[in-house]
């Protein structure tokens, strides 16, 4: 593979990372927002796997052959969405409100990390093209 598709491809990794971040942190954000709604069943985003098996070009995996095919995993990258799944409340007591706000915080804490981390391999990426682009100056 040559040394610019390696670079494309690992972009269009970073670019859909951040974008899959995002979305987890708008739904965390939600959930903390709502730890007071009676009633309310917290979110989860879950795309990891998703995205792993995606990377995974190797594997064997079956594919949609034609357009009204349901794919059962992503083909690429790009086609990773994630899937969100709701918890509802287990406990039966109080609001039936499901929210645990300290397991939010600590889940959006990691996701900011996380966030954060591709943002600066992002970076190294784009100062390598401009180091690249400016002949190594």
């Amino acid at each position: 593979m040559p040394f610019i598709q390696q670079f494309d491809d690992t972009m269009q990794l970073l670019q859909k990372v951040l974008d899959l971040r995002s979305r987890n942190q708008q739904i965390i954000s939600s959930n903390i927002a709502n730890s007071d709604t009676p009633g309310y069943s917290p979110a989860s985003f879950q795309f990891e796997d998703q995205l792993r098996e995606a990377l995974d070009g190797g594997e064997l995996r079956p594919v949609a052959s034609r357009p009204g095919h349901i794919s059962i995993t992503p083909a690429t990258v790009t086609d990773v969405q994630g899937e969100l799944h709701r918890t509802r409340d287990q406990t039966g007591i109080g609001d039936e409100n499901g929210v645990q706000v300290e397991q939010e915080m600590i889940k959006l804490s990691e996701n900011q990390i996380l966030y954060e981390a591709a943002i600066s391999m992002l970076n190294k990426k784009l100062a390598i093209l401009k180091y690249t682009a400016n002949d190594g100056r």
